[in-house]
């Protein structure tokens, strides 16, 4: 599965763009704060509309200003983590892991993958931050998306954490087979995770 990404939008006194294409693997947008890294990922997702462009996922155009296409975001089937894991507070573990997910959704192979089995009852607010964070990432693996968008997922954690987080990402980047578009502003991540990476200033 592939996708093209070729948008622009001006946000204030900036003009926020973006043009790459990629496969299976990890592509990460690295740079630094207020240069449109999240802006970009929203325009993806289709919670901020581009100004121009066009978005293609494995051949089926999600947004294309010329068309006038904007599909609306529920249907883009994207796994979308946020930089706070956003959990419900009110479900278990196991529950928010399911919620969205089709019938049929492996959660035990997800959970296995992201080494967060042991967690299925406990409670969001029990979780430590690392914890948390591979929680979100499994509840978007089981929505059965097309690809991940990952916004900042390492910020915030103490190193031991950080470390827990980035192989989960990369067990689901070497063994799940999806595209994963990944921003930060650290290097160093972009380096291990990143099969290809991009700088936007």
């Amino acid at each position: 599965m592939s996708f093209e990404i070729d948008i622009a939008r001006r946000i204030g006194e900036r003009d926020i763009t973006l043009s790459l294409s990629g496969g299976e693997g990890a592509t990460v947008l690295v740079g630094r704060s207020g240069a449109g890294k999240t802006s970009v990922l929203n325009m993806i997702a289709g919670l901020l509309t581009p100004d121009r462009g066009r978005i293609v996922v494995a051949g089926e155009t999600l947004f294309d200003a010329a068309a006038g296409i904007d599909v609306a975001p529920r249907r883009r089937r994207v796994g979308y983590v946020f930089q706070e894991a956003r959990l419900f507070s009110h479900r278990r573990v196991r529950a928010n892991l399911l919620y969205g997910a089709p019938e049929g959704a492996d959660l035990d192979a997800t959970a296995a993958m992201l080494g967060i089995a042991p967690l299925l009852d406990r409670w969001p607010r029990t979780l430590s931050g690392g914890e948390a964070r591979r929680v979100a990432i499994g509840r978007a693996l089981l929505s059965d998306p097309r690809f991940l968008l990952l916004d900042e997922p390492l910020s915030s954690l103490d190193r031991p954490r950080r470390e827990d987080v980035m192989r989960a990402i990369e067990r689901v980047r070497d063994e799940a087979g999806l595209p994963i578009l990944m921003v930060t502003h650290d290097p160093e991540e972009a380096a291990r995770i990143g099969t290809r990476i991009v700088e936007m200033r």
